[in-house]
């Protein structure tokens, strides 16, 4: 019996890390300039886990005062909770802790490389949550979210990540305004994104709903994935 829950655990496991990997293994694979240490892309996935408790600590606060102002579940209850607790917190831990990593770090000297970073903490992030998701709703899960929540978190990186170097290589010009304009977009888009997934995945019910979010998924996938091939080829030293 012990045997058969062990396989099961490890079943589990599996299901739940392998799509993060894999996704950051071919953004991974588009840098074509200069190749990241494993070491590093594998620390950056570390804070992305740990970006996972500071977001927890904010969302449970935020939402605790939320509910003092308005009824919840709400259309504008739902609005303020995805769009600002949650999509704020997890964006912007994941923003705060990618930056403080890799904005002073040697290793970050050609754009595209922040696409590399971005992507390695949101998948840091997704790891860990998928892997609590999975052990406390079992396999089906792990199907669902390997489809959806994965492919969801590496998009936002993609995104953070597309912006975040275009603030580096603004930041070497010397171009402040424009360098303030793509911070700003590297962290307000990836909130966007993150904050509409949310509401269309918890906000709409039946079969309509359900392919409204089947093809914002789609969308959102499509479009980080040509974000990543656009960005790999137009990659350049910093």
């Amino acid at each position: 019996m012990y045997l058969f829950f062990r396989q099961i655990r490890t079943i589990l496991t599996f299901a739940a890390v392998i799509p993060a990997i894999l996704l950051l293994v071919h953004v991974m694979r588009k840098d074509k300039l200069e190749k990241e240490s494993p070491l590093f892309i594998l620390s950056l996935v570390g804070w992305g886990i740990l970006s996972t408790f500071a977001a927890m600590i904010l969302e449970r606060l935020g939402s605790f005062i939320l509910s003092f102002f308005f009824t919840y579940q709400t259309v504008l209850y739902n609005v303020i909770m995805y769009y600002v607790v949650v999509a704020m917190s997890e964006e912007g831990s994941k923003y705060y802790l990618l930056r403080k990593k890799t904005w002073n770090s040697p290793e970050f000297n050609c754009q595209y490389d922040a696409v590399v970073y971005a992507v390695a903490v949101s998948m840091g992030f997704a790891l860990w949550e998928n892997l609590i998701y999975v052990f406390r709703y079992g396999f089906s899960t792990a199907i669902v979210r390997a489809l959806t929540a994965v492919p969801g978190h590496a998009s936002f990186g993609v995104i953070m990540g597309v912006w975040y170097g275009l603030e580096r290589r603004y930041d070497y010009w010397g171009n402040i305004p424009k360098k303030k304009a793509s911070q700003i977009l590297a962290f307000v888009l990836p909130v966007l994104m993150h904050g509409t997934y949310d509401f269309l995945c918890t906000s709409l019910y039946g079969w309509q709903g359900n392919l409204i979010f089947i093809a914002f998924i789609i969308v959102l996938f499509s479009v980080s994935w040509r974000m990543v091939n656009k960005a790999s080829a137009n990659d350049r030293y910093l």
